[in-house]
């Protein structure tokens, strides 16, 4: 589930503004939050917060579901707000908080943070984001003072509450957000424990991607008969966004991966693991494409850093697990590669979901090989997909076509700051473009010379996945078959060039 919080723009057009502004308010919504909506450009209620904020907003308990990108957190921060403002302003108290959001990943309740804060603001309404892999003293410290929402993951929030740093007796509203990731990812029980800590007679919210097993017993349990709206289907793939399966060799997974991922644009490599995250990471980079790690071993620091260096275009390429599929937004993803085909159906929606947002187009190609293709057929019939299904290798059109434009190849990514060893940045000025021009008709020039890559390995992080430096060391090697890139190289590496990413791992409990 996402935490786009902003509507696309065919929802937009055709209104104007003071009829679209108008449409929040009939449905109930207070005009100081209206002008917020405006002012963000958020100018027409979503589908899901058509159906749900009627119900929301007069106090019942409500379940909803809709799919990534549907504008969810709007549908539960809009009520939530609207009913602690209706309340006079009541005072605020050091340890209780007056609501609660829920949400599975310490990313996702830092976009549902940022998302309430302007919101909250003209309200007089303060939160704080609770969430383990960073010190306890601040939220701590705010808690005590007093806030009025705790925006929570379950791990570090129970922590609190058993050193009796928070107290939920004082609960006006509770919202569990990604319900079913939450249960995916077996948080079921510490919820629960929490759930049981705040009064009965409050108003509950459950949203979720989907409504089985797992989230059907929190529904059951904690909320007194709530109205369901569902905006769309459990299986609704998004108009806008294609799908490729690319059938692969083994020896040509890698060579394939990385001609799409030098095409222009943001593109999102997910993983199984992160031990696999963090090798094709290491290998992007030493092919000269800036590349950053997403999972959950990683620091708050370095997650942080990670994220702010995708958003930023600093790095081009996100290599993530599962757990950037839940609840990390970024603008304009063109391209999302299942380097690893998921091992569900769900986590193959959520992850295809970070690309076609808010609108625009987008494509998802899975990587396939050869003992991979009874699941994907599995994989892709469970989730109501139809893909393209094509035998290719480095050389194929279809990798410009689905990933259009010149390949650039600018360097490995550097943390700022870091000292000047072992890059894996390629000679020649810091990486260029390949030589020659267009496969399919893509590029301007003459065909280009020196044919696919022969498969030859080279030393270094580029094949062995090891690391120099900090993450990405690249020591000599040379490709067979001829240069394919500008930028005065020929077929060799530098040894020297700057730092590159490197992540700090330690144990991370939600």
């Amino acid at each position: 589930m996402s935490t786009d919080t902003r509507n696309t723009p065919a929802q937009n057009s055709g209104h104007n503004a003071a009829d679209d502004t108008a449409g929040f308010g009939r449905l109930g919504v207070p005009e100081a939050l209206v002008r917020v909506l405006a002012e963000r450009d958020i100018l027409s209620p979503t589908p899901i917060q058509a159906a749900t904020l009627p119900d929301s907003l007069a106090g019942r308990d409500v379940l909803g579901r809709g799919r990534t990108g549907s504008g969810k957190t709007y549908a539960f921060l809009l009520p939530m707000l609207a009913r602690l403002a209706a309340e006079g302003g009541r005072r605020r108290q050091p340890k209780r908080p007056r609501a609660l959001i829920l949400a599975p990943t310490r990313e996702l309740a830092t976009q549902i943070d940022e998302a309430l804060a302007p919101l909250a603001k003209p309200l007089g309404i303060t939160s704080k984001t609770v969430f383990g892999g960073v010190g306890q003293g601040p939220q701590v410290s705010a808690i005590s003072r007093g806030v009025d929402v705790v925006v929570a993951c379950p791990g570090r929030l129970e922590d609190l509450m058993n050193q009796g740093h928070v107290n939920l007796d004082a609960v006006e509203i509770t919202i569990l957000d990604e319900a079913d990731h939450m249960a995916d990812l077996g948080f079921l029980p510490v919820v629960k424990r929490i759930l049981d800590r705040t009064p009965s007679q409050g108003q509950r919210m459950l949203f979720s991607a989907t409504l089985d097993a797992g989230v059907n017993t929190l529904v059951k349990r904690y909320l007194s008969s709530p109205v369901t709206h569902e905006a769309d289907s459990a299986q609704s793939p998004i108009s806008t966004m294609s799908h490729h399966v690319l059938h692969v060799t083994s020896d040509g997974h890698l060579q394939v991966l990385v001609d799409l991922v030098a095409a222009p644009g943001r593109k999102v490599v997910f993983t199984r693991t992160k031990h696999r995250a963090k090798k094709i990471a290491r290998q992007l980079n030493a092919e000269g494409i800036p590349a950053v790690e997403l999972h959950g071993n990683l620091s708050q620091n370095a997650r942080t850093r990670t994220m702010d260096a995708f958003h930023a275009g600093t790095a081009h390429t996100l290599v993530a697990t599962d757990i950037a599929a839940r609840g990390i937004h970024v603008d304009d993803v063109s391209l999302v590669i299942h380097a690893d085909p998921p091992v569900e159906h769900k986590a193959y929606l959520h992850r295809s979901g970070r690309t076609a947002r808010a609108g625009n187009s987008g494509t998802v190609v899975t990587l396939m090989m050869d003992d991979q293709i009874r699941d994907v057929r599995d994989l892709t019939r469970k989730a109501g997909i139809k893909p393209t299904t094509t035998k290719v290798n480095a050389t194929h059109p279809l990798l410009t076509e689905l990933a259009p434009g010149e390949r650039t190849f600018p360097g490995a990514f550097i943390v700022p700051g870091a000292s000047t060893q072992g890059s894996g940045q390629r000679s020649g000025g810091g990486g260029g473009q390949r030589s020659g021009g267009p496969r399919s008709g893509g590029r301007s020039g003459a065909p280009r010379t020196g044919g696919p890559r022969s498969g030859a390995p080279r030393s270094g992080a580029a094949r062995g996945g090891s690391s120099t430096g900090g993450g990405q060391g690249a020591t000599g090697g040379q490709r067979s078959g001829g240069p394919r890139r500008s930028g005065g190289q020929s077929g060799g590496r530098s040894g020297g060039g700057a730092a590159t990413f490197s992540s700090q791992s330690r144990g991370y409990r939600g």
